[in-house]
């Protein structure tokens, strides 16, 4: 099992210091979600934190002040690793998201199976993630839900070059668009929360896509083969404002 030091350095490209992180980590067992605060100091808002992500989505309030996000997603080749807990996809530089005024490159997307987020209790098949950051380092995730349907055109030739084994890589050379990913209706639900993977780092802005996307039982079991179960425990929201452009 990799370590988290490395999976952050693969997932997200952060300037943050992991020198110390040498603590394994899993979604259950010994070293599962419970467990991270205790794993390595560096871990210890995992359970301490008030801002912790995933949450439940309910009593979303509309705010009027929220403006549609702007998309500048680019079409190119993409890399994939088995990090040990997902699937992570590095696209290739250039795209990027407005949203609130502030310009957000696109670092990354993964897969969780089920999905983290649920809206009133209920769980989707499979999220996909995709992790944004800004010339100041901050941090924008977007989390499009996934369910049972028609194949999805984005994931289908991903899984094609899907590395099989931890710490294995490969690439899609054919030219993708992460957009194929989103939902035709851009409307989202939004809060501060975190990461969902050790070091659990808070202060992450999240936007829920409130429709879901399609993906084949044949695409569901080719990842769950892989990853039976990659999803952080929901987290208590304390008392956090969830809101909502419609």
């Amino acid at each position: 099992m990799l370590r988290s030091r490395t999976l952050l350095a693969l997932l997200f490209a952060l300037p943050l210091s992991l020198a110390a992180q040498t603590s394994h980590w899993d979604y259950e067992g010994k070293y599962g979600t419970t467990s991270w605060p205790r794993l390595s100091p560096e871990n210890r808002i995992c359970g301490t934190g008030h801002e912790q992500a995933p949450i439940d989505i309910r009593g979303a309030r509309i705010n009027k002040a929220l403006k549609p996000i702007t998309f500048g997603y680019a079409a190119g080749p993409m890399t994939l690793v088995n990090d040990g807990h997902t699937i992570v996809v590095t696209p290739t530089p250039g795209s990027y998201v407005l949203f609130n005024e502030t310009r957000y490159d696109l670092v990354s997307f993964s897969f969780h199976h089920p999905s983290e987020i649920t809206v009133k209790g209920k769980l989707s098949d499979m999220e996909v993630q995709l992790l944004h950051k800004s010339a100041e380092g901050k941090l924008l995730i977007f989390s499009i839900r996934l369910n049972e349907g028609t194949p999805n055109a984005v994931i289908a030739p991903l899984w094609e070059h899907m590395p099989k084994k931890a710490g294995t890589t490969d690439q899609v050379k054919d030219e993708l668009n992460p957009a194929g990913l989103l939902p035709a209706n851009r409307a989202y639900w939004t809060f501060t929360g975190s990461l969902t993977t050790p070091p659990c780092t808070e202060g992450v802005q999240w936007v829920v896509f409130e429709d879901e996307k399609d993906i084949s039982r044949d695409q569901l079991k080719a990842f769950a083969a892989l990853f039976k179960f990659n999803s952080r425990t929901l987290q208590n929201p304390h008392g956090r404002k969830i809101e909502a452009f419609e």
